[in-house]
């Protein structure tokens, strides 16, 4: 099983990058693990289709900014959990509709996909560097992470 762990994000817009500081610390974590492939991006929607292909699960981490949540909160969702998203434009669609495509075209893409948001405190300001509770939140995202990994790999033996 086939597993693609994607960190998204800009690491030149503050906390927006936190998908991606997440991934490249568990880079160096996760090295030995040869049926997990990890990929970072600043794309998003129908741009990101060609990273799923041939995968049987993914993990995406990314920054999410809902206000609902405290800053460093980590909230999680299966595709279904997203709903149905009518985006007004191809240029404005999301994973929603990218996984609707990837359906469609009967793509080979993931059965089981896992979605991590961290809930940040500014994904807007332009400069690098994330805001102290979300980095201090990094490290319990990474666990949420691991164990994830680890119950997939629990179900396949």
């Amino acid at each position: 099983m086939k597993t693609l762990l994607l960190g998204l994000g800009n690491d030149l817009i503050t906390d927006d990058g936190a998908g991606i500081a997440a991934v490249r610390e568990l880079r160096e974590e996760l090295k030995g693990l040869a049926d997990v492939d990890i990929e970072e991006s600043s794309m998003s929607g129908m741009a990101l289709l060609e990273l799923f292909l041939d995968y049987d699960r993914a993990i995406i981490i990314d920054a999410v900014h809902t206000t609902r949540h405290p800053p460093g909160s980590i909230l999680e969702w299966a595709p279904e959990d997203l709903g149905r998203v009518i985006s007004p434009s191809p240029h404005y669609a999301g994973l929603p509709e990218m996984l609707t495509v990837a359906e469609e075209l009967q793509l080979n893409f993931p059965e089981e996909i896992k979605i991590f948001g961290l809930e940040v405190v500014d994904p807007y300001t332009i400069g690098e560097g994330l805001s102290q509770v979300v980095r201090e939140a990094i490290p319990a995202l990474k666990q949420k992470v691991i164990e994830q990994l680890e119950k997939w790999r629990y179900e396949v033996a």
